[in-house]
């Protein structure tokens, strides 16, 4: 792994600290109302947003670009945890981290041969990593993992809704910590709810992107909270 900047490395070891830790994904937010939505994280204990940014090409779905990035960068120091699912992540993700972003996480399916990107994000000031569908096989990412400061296993594969949480992920991430030991952050998305936190961070992971078991419930505090406790259960 390349030497991170000093950007790079508070990001890591603030994520480090806070684990496991829940990310509230923002794709169900209230984009409305952005800056209230953040400030009623905040409240419930937030310390990383994540955003999960597709361009309807690497996957069907279109979501928000960097200037969502830059406008949460304007209004809070929460961690910016980034999940690009785009087809050309050596054009943008280097633009997202000028923006605003503190960790970044692109696919190996759509960069094969990931390791000079994941260099130069790192030098941005970037905490940098890849993800992996549960389709895709486990063996193309293992040589890189040395490289990345964090891992996303998703649970589902990336782009669609409604999917089922596949354990296919709670396999890999046992197996990462075991190789990577306890420095590499693992982080898991796709189906996070009550049901299968607890089983996530038992296999090992840090940080939790959890969705509608969050935005879909009237008080984001409250569902923080409940979280919270079957996690650490």
């Amino acid at each position: 792994m390349s030497e991170p900047s000093s950007r790079a490395k508070n990001t890591i070891l603030a994520l480090r600290g806070a684990r496991p830790t829940i990310l509230p994904s923002l794709l169900l937010c209230d984009f409305a109302n952005l800056e209230r939505e953040v400030r009623l994280l905040e409240e419930a204990g937030t310390v990383c947003l994540h955003l999960d940014v597709m361009d309807g090409h690497f996957v069907p779905n279109l979501t928000y670009g960097m200037p969502i990035v830059s406008a949460l960068r304007k209004i809070t120091k929460l961690t910016l945890d980034v999940h690009l699912m785009i087809s050309d992540p050596s054009q943008y993700a280097p633009q997202f981290v000028d923006a605003g972003a503190d960790a970044i996480t692109f696919h190996i399916e759509a960069l094969p041969e990931p390791s000079a990107l994941l260099t130069k994000l790192q030098s941005q000031g970037a905490a940098a990593g890849l993800a992996i569908n549960p389709s895709t096989p486990f063996e193309s990412i293992l040589p890189f993992v040395p490289q990345c400061d964090l891992v996303l296993a998703m649970s589902v594969d990336a782009g669609f809704g409604g999917q089922p949480f596949n354990p296919v992920a709670l396999e890999r991430l046992a197996h990462l910590r075991k190789a990577a030991g306890p420095d590499l952050l693992l982080e898991v998305d796709g189906g996070v709810n009550d049901s299968t936190i607890h089983q996530c961070v038992s296999s090992g992971a840090d940080l939790l992107v959890v969705g509608s078991a969050i935005f879909r419930q009237a008080d984001y505090g409250q569902a923080m909270t409940r979280l919270r406790r079957v996690m650490q259960a």
